[in-house]
């Protein structure tokens, strides 16, 4: 899964909310888009629908996501690339 197909699911889920998604980069804070820890959770479950796949992670990884490109770092390690 690629950084544009993490971030086009969470401009998805973003939009469903009634959020902008215009200035959806890699360097946005979570908290200043309004991505909160369900929308987080929904996007891990979209992900594993679309791959197949369950996420393998360490609770401890989520303490380190603040930002756009954090979320599609943690996507990628989690996902096995």
């Amino acid at each position: 899964m690629t950084e544009q197909d993490v971030m086009a699911l969470m401009a998805t889920i973003l939009r469903k909310q009634g959020k902008a998604t215009d200035e959806l980069g890699a360097e946005r804070s979570l908290r200043d888009l309004g991505f909160r820890s369900l929308d987080f959770s929904e996007l891990c479950l979209r992900v594993e629908d679309e791959m197949g796949q369950e996420l393998n992670f360490e609770a401890a990884q989520l303490r380190g996501i603040e930002t756009v490109g954090d979320v599609c770092s943690f996507i990628r390690q989690a996902v096995g690339r």
